[in-house]
């Protein structure tokens, strides 16, 4: 077992003090995120000069890679993975898409026009389609993943197309890929009504890491969304955490526990102490 810090837990953070307060909250690693580290690297910083921050931890995992339109996607698919190899990473993220839920929630509302700029993927396609697509999105980024050394894990987000632990299985075994596995995320799992007891089935060696996160239920006929379900602190919510733990622990895995929080309250408290209260609940749960 190894505690990681998502950079989700210092939300308004940066790269600078991310890694930093990792490091002083006792996490033997830091999950990287791409929002922060572009914005560090759009301000002209060099992708190297992170290199010495690390010293002393881990880089767990970098993500994520998002579904986009097919030369977007190569591209920052390519960009994140020579900055996992740069950084030490194990693999790299990739999330199903939209990423964006309004565009989710204004689709099923009739609400997104043809002319609609923003990006869409496979919203109301045939459940097949969205699977063998899907896939050949996975492959590619999973091939340029391993170019670079790195595997790749695949996170099924609970409002798109894509987002059943099934779904994700399906698409692992059409790409057949030896670096790809998956993320078991608590919330995403939680809202897509996928259980502990599927998760104490995973073969041990498709689990590159594990997102300890928390949330309260989605209303039925509602679209989940991130920025209410899960705005609650870890261990608030109403995710059993402990049977989740103690099913990714019955696969045989030992690998990343990351933590991710998107609470609102948190993210108004000081860093380092978010940081610590977290990774010292996931030490108790991981036990």
């Amino acid at each position: 077992m190894k505690l990681s810090m998502n950079v989700t837990t210092t939300f308004y953070g940066n790269v600078v003090n991310d890694i930093k307060v990792a490091k002083e909250a006792g996490y033997d690693g830091v999950e990287l995120q791409s929002p922060k580290l572009y914005r560090y690297l759009d301000q002209g910083f060099a992708a190297e000069s992170v290199v010495p921050m690390l010293e002393g931890i881990e880089v767990s995992g970098i993500g994520a890679v998002q579904e986009a339109p097919l030369d977007d996607f190569r591209a920052e698919a390519e960009r994140l993975a020579a900055l996992g190899q740069m950084y030490g990473a194990p693999s790299l993220q990739m999330c199903t898409g939209p990423v964006d839920v309004q565009v989710v929630k204004d689709f099923e509302a009739g609400k997104l026009e043809p002319g609609d700029p923003r990006f869409r993927g496979l919203l109301g396609r045939p459940e097949d389609e969205v699977i063998t697509e899907t896939a050949k999105r996975v492959g590619l980024a999973a091939d340029i993943a391993a170019d670079h050394g790195l595997g790749l894990y695949l996170e099924p987000l609970g409002w798109a197309p894509v987002h059943t632990l099934p779904q994700a299985l399906r698409i692992l075994e059409i790409c057949d890929r030896d670096n790809l596995g998956l993320t078991v995320d608590f919330w995403h799992f939680f809202v897509a009504g996928d259980t502990p007891e599927d998760v104490a089935k995973l073969d041990p060696s498709i689990i590159h890491a594990v997102h300890v996160c928390d949330g309260v239920p989605v209303p039925a006929g509602e679209i989940p969304d991130q920025g209410v379900s899960r705005n609650v602190m870890t261990g608030g919510g109403s995710i059993p955490l402990q049977e989740w733990v103690d099913a990714v622990k019955a696969t045989g895995y030992d690998g990343w526990y990351a933590s991710e929080i998107f609470c609102d309250k948190a993210n108004e408290f000081d860093f380092l102490e978010v940081a610590q209260t977290l990774r010292n609940l996931m030490h108790i749960l991981c036990a």
